[in-house]
């Protein structure tokens, strides 16, 4: 006797709904900033982000360190996208991800929904709290991921700045020293 698991949470991210859209789809850029995630890549090799693209995931050990092949579906960039496996993984018949990106001045609303059914019902509490760790870590980390990239961004631009005063004020002194030896 199978039973559902319906997972949803919402978050403000300070970024464009595009850029949030490739981090969160993108399976290259998605194992490089998601703990959840040990790897992601396109079955066969190469591959793209396209309505049934297939990807192979792999969960860190926390979540038992679950192996899948899951395919891409209503991908509508940047709006939404998603993906739902292919066969069972582990303890759940069925798992399925959706994202959806929802512009608003200052950010974008990012939602994040994940569904899954369980095979038996006694394994349905552990598996739901694994899951919603899943969604509150990932969405945390995605918000980190964007946040870090402005800071890094910040502090470069701080970095020239503060070089730009020091070669004009070594530039300044320069000028002195030449106009106090014309002086003499």
């Amino acid at each position: 006797m199978s039973e559902s698991i319906s997972i949803k949470q919402t978050i403000v991210v300070r970024s464009r709904p595009d850029v949030l859209y490739r981090l969160a789809l993108e399976p290259r850029r998605r194992v490089k900033w998601d703990p959840n995630l040990v790897k992601a890549e396109y079955e066969g090799g190469e591959g793209r982000l396209s309505n049934t693209a297939l990807v192979r995931f792999k969960f860190a050990r926390k979540l038992l360190g679950l192996s899948f092949t899951a395919r891409y579906g209503q991908l509508q960039p940047p709006q939404r996208g998603g993906w739902e496996s292919v066969r069972h993984v582990g303890p759940l018949e069925k798992l399925t991800q959706g994202w959806q990106f929802k512009p608003m001045p200052g950010g974008t609303e990012v939602t994040l929904t994940v569904n899954g059914r369980v095979r038996y019902k006694w394994v349905r509490m552990p598996v739901e709290r694994m899951l919603n760790n899943l969604v509150v870590t990932t969405l945390i980390e995605l918000q980190r991921t964007v946040d870090a990239q402005g800071a890094q961004l910040m502090a470069d631009m701080g970095r020239e700045m503060q070089q730009k005063q020091k070669e004009q004020a070594k530039a300044e002194k320069e000028a002195a020293r030449a106009s106090k030896r014309r002086k003499k």
